[in-house]
């Protein structure tokens, strides 16, 4: 019997699969598995034993590493990771080396993130040709034209994430660089924000403009609550900035010795250093349900569970070693700290199986239960890991000193738009797209997704028709569709039904219990305002989040997921971009 679904095979096969000099597929799914577990093994001492351990764990669509470990494990320089962070130095030197590394990342699969905050401004001097800066967005400008000439392996294009912080003096170029759909497509945009910006805000203050090459402020000012306005009108307009809280991941920085964190992959949640990388992988989460005992309810099988996530931290902690680094400085940064992001995904199918609604009191309940009990579990695993093989090497510089603890951070949660897919279940954290939609995988080609849960209820209650499914795609959702019950309504409410403050309340309920960030958009309706979207940003700080990406109903053109009827089509956007969805 086949492992995966036929349309997750036509993915496998135009993305993961092995292919011969003819580009002929020559492996099956099954191969594919076996190739990623008998790489990953290679540090065990008993092979066989971990090799069937981390195969069945994969074959059973439990857990699914990143897409780099899927495609790359085996190959000749297989690079397996899908995190990095590269710095961008103020020469034009560094500027292009820092390019040409971004290239041949891009090339193997991952994505790549940068702080532009120490180039020196726009009209700024340049002592050595006596002329002017071009500025950080000129440069950006420049990546994101590199990023279009690198096809990565067939997988995906290339993604990355530019950060500017809010004190430099072309930061009103950058967070309106977006406005125009479809420019700099293969990045993300991010202002990085901390608190006294924020206090700044609330109190009316002003920020001085600070200038990168002499460290001292420029003369000019701007008020907080301007800036602030200016991010939420972008984003209002086209989901763009995001915006990143340096206070909030700097307290959580768990090997402050070595730095301050500056920047974040492509999608927000993994904050690295420069020259970090970081392997990721996601427990799916609907597999570990089961009946109760007397058959009339469902739970969360926590043995099993457990013993998945002890299996999942030593799989991805094996990457670190049986990985092929791009450069040695990244291999010396990710050796030094050993950094996994062991996340989850199907979290909007569970709660579907529990009939517990996205926004509710006991979808709360059971975030702080079920990531608490993986991040202890995952905390124990590198605890008997860092016994066994040895504590990550900068553990002196970490919050860990005296501890033998083999990884510095454990848990992250990823967007998994496309590992999701092969397991068919909802993608990281996000609440339910939609109910009967289509997205576009790769080179404009669409699957079509129907919820089968909401099928498998609606003819269960005796409310399914063959038409329904055109006026779910039609209306995107249950709420305006008479004779559907009010309790299936909530718990299959979609991304745009649920109220903004509740996204927010779910992603900082992951966020208590995740050493690196968390992946979430947080969707409003199209007749939000900016206040709205204001009024989440400051949410978000105030609760500990770590970021925020915010996305209004219909206010970009294109999109990746498509609400499909028979006489109409809706482009609505699920995440924070195309260019990185695992």
């Amino acid at each position: 019997m086949a492992i995966f679904c036929e349309d997750a095979t036509r993915i496998l096969q135009k993305r993961y699969l092995l292919k011969g000099q003819d580009g002929r597929v020559v492996e099956t799914p099954e191969e594919m598995l076996r190739r990623v577990a008998r790489t990953v093994v290679a540090v065990e001492q008993d092979k066989a034993y971990w090799e069937e351990r981390f195969y069945t764990l994969m074959a059973a669509k439990r857990f699914l590493p990143n897409s780099p470990t899927l495609a790359n494990a085996g190959r000749p320089k297989g690079q397996l990771a899908a995190c990095f962070v590269l710095p961008v130095p103020d020469s034009i030197e560094g500027i292009f080396e820092t390019m040409k590394q971004a290239a041949l990342i891009h090339k193997t699969g991952g994505g790549t993130g940068f702080s532009f905050s120490q180039i020196r401004p726009r009209d700024d001097v340049v002592s050595s040709t006596g002329g002017v800066a071009s500025g950080p967005l000129s440069f950006i400008t420049a990546y994101n034209c590199a990023t279009d000439a690198i096809k990565q392996g067939g997988m995906r294009r290339g993604a990355n994430m530019a950060v500017l912080d809010y004190w430099h003096p072309d930061i009103l170029d950058f967070i309106n660089a977006k406005r125009t759909e479809g420019t700099l497509a293969n990045f993300n945009l991010s202002v990085g924000v901390d608190g006294k910006f924020m206090s700044e805000v609330a109190g009316n203050g002003e920020i001085d403009f600070i200038n990168p090459r002499t460290g001292r402020p420029t003369g000019k000012k701007v008020r907080a609550g301007e800036l602030f306005d200016a991010m939420v009108m972008a984003a209002w307009e086209n989901g763009e900035p995001g915006i990143l809280f340096f206070d909030h991941i700097n307290a959580a920085n768990t090997v402050p010795g070595c730095d301050q964190i500056r920047a974040t992959n492509p999608c927000g949640e993994q904050p690295l250093f420069d020259y970090e990388s970081c392997n990721l992988g996601s427990l799916n989460l609907p597999a570990y349900l089961v009946e109760s005992d007397n058959g009339n309810s469902r739970g969360i099988d926590w043995d099993m569970l457990g013993n998945d996530i002890m299996t999942a931290v030593r799989f991805l902690d094996n990457v670190i070693d049986v990985n092929y680094y791009p450069f040695p400085a990244i291999e010396e940064m990710t050796r030094g700290n050993r950094k996994i992001g062991l996340g989850v995904m199907g979290f909007a199918d569970l709660l579907v199986e529990l009939g517990v609604p996205y926004a509710s009191e006991e979808s709360l309940k059971l975030i702080d239960k079920l990531m608490g009990f993986i991040k202890t579990k995952a905390s124990a695993a590198s605890q008997q890991l860092g016994g066994e093989k040895g504590c990550f090497p900068n553990i002196d510089k970490s919050v860990y000193k005296g501890r033998c603890m083999r990884n510095a951070t454990l848990t992250t949660i990823a967007p998994t738009g496309t590992l999701s897919m092969l397991v068919e279940t909802s993608s990281g954290i996000e609440p339910l797209f939609g109910l009967n939609f289509v997205k576009e995988v790769l080179d404009g080609k669409y699957f079509h997704i129907t919820n089968r849960r909401f099928e498998e209820v609606a003819r269960k209650r005796g409310f399914w028709s063959s038409d329904l499914p055109d006026e779910v795609a039609r209306k995107g959702g249950l709420k305006d569709i008479q004779g559907i019950p009010e309790d299936v309504k909530r718990v299959f409410a979609t991304a745009f039904e649920i109220p903004p403050e509740w996204h927010v309340k779910v992603q900082a309920a992951f966020q208590k219990h995740v050493d690196n960030a968390v992946s979430k958009t947080i969707n409003f309706p199209n007749q939000a305002t900016p206040a709205d979207i204001k009024s989440a940003y400051i949410r978000a700080w105030e609760q500990g989040c770590k970021g925020l990406t915010i996305y209004r109903t219909g206010s970009r053109e294109n999109q990746v997921l498509k609400f499909v009827a028979k006489d109409r089509i809706t482009e609505e956007n699920p995440g924070r971009c195309s260019v990185c969805t695992d």
